[in-house]
């Protein structure tokens, strides 16, 4: 069946940085761009980042800019997100989500909770 689980999620001090993985299983992982999304309490979902098939081209929220990083590994079929300078503000859930290309065939992750505080 198809999954992502995602990990990595957890307690981190302003200023700290934390990974996140998503591992997919049940579909051709290389033939998806995969993107990130965030909810924090009481606000809408929020685009975070998202990567191309082959990880070539990359595009960022500009909240996120320059201290986060999406990446891949299409041999280990997992998706990443590198988080530095993290911020009270970067307090949300994250969703990993893969999207075939030109089609409206979409998988999401569970969730995990990232919360930044001293």
């Amino acid at each position: 069946q198809v999954q992502l689980v995602e990990s990595g999620g957890g307690l981190v001090q302003p200023g700290g940085s934390l990974t996140l993985s998503c591992a997919a299983s049940g579909f051709s992982f290389s033939s998806y761009a995969m993107r990130w999304y965030r909810q924090a309490p009481g606000k809408e979902r929020e685009f975070v980042a998202r990567i191309a098939m082959t990880g070539s081209i990359t595009t960022y929220a500009g909240s996120v800019k320059g201290r986060f990083t999406i990446s891949r590994d299409n041999a280990k079929n997992s998706a990443y997100l590198q988080m530095n300078s993290l911020k009270p503000e970067d307090t949300a859930v994250y969703y990993c989500n893969a999207v075939l290309p030109g089609t409206n065939t979409q998988y999401w992750g569970q969730g995990t909770q990232v919360t930044v505080s001293s």
